[in-house]
C-alpha cells in the first residue's frame, strides 16, 4: 500500500505519529517524515492513523492514485 501527505493539509497534530510510529515520524516541532510504502506488518495501524488524521492528509491506496492525476 502507497501513502500521500498532503504538506499543505496537514497542521501537525501527529495523530499518524501516535498510531503507527514505525511509518510517520516528526521532524522538528511540524516536519513530518514518513515512509511512502507500507510494510505489511503496519497496514492496520496506517488505516487508523488515516482515519484519526483530523484534517484528513493522509492519502491511502486508490485516493494516491487519484491524487496523483
Amino acid at each position: 500500500m502507497q501513502i500521500v501527505v498532503d504538506p499543505t493539509g496537514c497542521q501537525g497534530y501527529a495523530q499518524c505519529v501516535f498510531l503507527a510510529p514505525e511509518v510517520f515520524a516528526l521532524h522538528g516541532e511540524e516536519g513530518l517524515l514518513y515512509a511512502p510504502a507500507v510494510p505489511d506488518d503496519q497496514l492496520e495501524r496506517v488505516h487508523q492513523a488515516v482515519a484519526a488524521c483530523p484534517v484528513q492528509a493522509v492519502l491511502v491506496g486508490e485516493e494516491v492514485a487519484a491524487a496523483a492525476r
